[in-house]
């Protein structure tokens, strides 16, 4: 049984949602995003509620109606309120810049690095002296920013030992002790 396929998603005011066959549709403030849901999924918009049924009782279609409605309860926070992910530089030397949609970077190899967004995300880069600089992904598809996020994330990945690397605001990394430990 899906908890929370089973729960209906209210609609705030100033979003449009519309439901042609098997193509959710989504409007806001924020922007515009479509998902492709399966025909075994039935969508129906009643009033200012959104309710996701299931056409029969297989564990996929179980597993899928929850996933759906996720995924459309996410497009509506999305256009409405947006998504944001802060990552931070560790290291000696890295440094970040942005020039309209592209993000150069330095991150201790012996070239920099032009990493270049979609144009549905907008990047902040903040340095302060004596502070890791820290990146700021904002956009409406939570989808697409979790990518870039973890795009960045996958050029320089934190390493156990020094800790430097691109993570997460926040996120905590294991450490390891090293050689001298081992004494």
């Amino acid at each position: 049984m899906s908890r929370i396929g089973n729960l209906p998603i209210s609609i705030p005011q100033g979003v449009t949602v519309t439901v042609t066959g098997n193509l959710v549709t989504v409007k806001g403030t924020k922007g515009e995003l479509t998902q492709t849901i399966d025909p075994a999924i039935a969508v129906t918009v009643e009033e200012n509620k959104i309710i996701v049924v299931r056409s029969a009782e297989t564990k996929d279609l179980k597993s899928k109606h929850g996933l759906y409605r996720s995924l459309i309860y996410n497009m509506i926070e999305g256009v409405t309120v947006g998504y944001k992910k802060v990552m931070e530089l560790i290291g000696v030397g890295f440094r970040a810049s942005v020039q309209g949609q592209k993000l150069e970077l330095s991150l201790g190899y012996s070239h920099g690095i032009v990493f270049v967004l979609p144009e549905e995300v907008k990047v902040t880069a903040v340095s302060e002296r004596g502070k890791a600089p820290i990146v700021t992904f904002e956009s409406h598809d939570k989808q697409l920013i979790g990518a870039v996020a973890a795009k960045l994330r996958s050029l320089r990945k934190p390493e156990p030992y020094k800790g430097k690397g691109i993570r997460f605001m926040g996120e905590q990394i294991r450490r390891k002790a090293g050689k001298t430990a081992a004494k």
